[in-house]
């Protein structure tokens, strides 16, 4: 079987082809840059289901084959919910890591608050136009300085409620079984088993 998935992040490539291929092994899992003449989608909708949706059905309709997408990202409440959709080009650049951590962490000086979650929702679509989408959240608070060599994008800023070291800190099994994502996935699969 195979499934798109609707990104050209390489970490978050591994990072789902790992969750993934936990329930539903021997999935062949393709991301974007695999189909060389597809353009990048221009995440236009308001909320974190709608550019999911919107990136699933785009790479569906142009692959002709069902296509998994996500669009996820940090929500700090002292920022009122910045940097949210637009976590990935917080910082001007898109998928800049460094430089979108390194904005938030300056946004933060000084802040006492500093509860924030990371946000997921993962969409499935096929070509017939078909779809669904599942959310989920991770609850954690800011660090004032990155630690960690793990993970990607906010992780090493980010220490889930109930851990004392950041998402960079832990390894890529134990961050999957809280992660954001990882939980949103594992929610997705099953229905998407249900429909091929």
């Amino acid at each position: 079987m195979k499934l798109v998935l609707a990104t050209r992040n390489k970490g978050k490539i591994v990072e789902l082809q790992r969750i993934i291929a936990e329930v539903i092994p021997g999935v062949e899992l393709i991301g974007t840059d695999s189909f060389p003449n597809l353009d990048d989608i221009e995440e236009t909708e308001d909320s974190f289901i709608g550019n999911a949706l919107l990136k699933a059905h785009a790479v569906a309709k142009a692959t002709g084959l069902p296509a998994i997408a996500d669009d996820s990202g940090l929500s700090v409440n002292a920022l009122n919910g910045a940097p949210g959709i637009f976590s990935a080009r917080y910082a001007g650049t898109h998928g800049d890591d460094l430089a979108n951590l390194k904005k938030v962490l300056s946004d933060m000086d000084g802040v006492l608050d500093r509860s924030a979650a990371f946000h997921c929702a993962a969409a499935f679509a096929k070509p017939d136009g078909f779809e669904f989408v599942v959310e989920a959240k991770l609850l954690g608070k800011l660090t004032t300085r990155p630690i960690g060599e793990e993970g990607f994008g906010y992780d090493p800023i980010f220490m889930p409620d109930g851990f004392d070291v950041t998402t960079a800190q832990m390894r890529p099994s134990e961050k999957d079984r809280i992660s954001h994502r990882g939980t949103a996935f594992r929610a997705l699969v099953p229905k998407v088993l249900d429909t091929l």
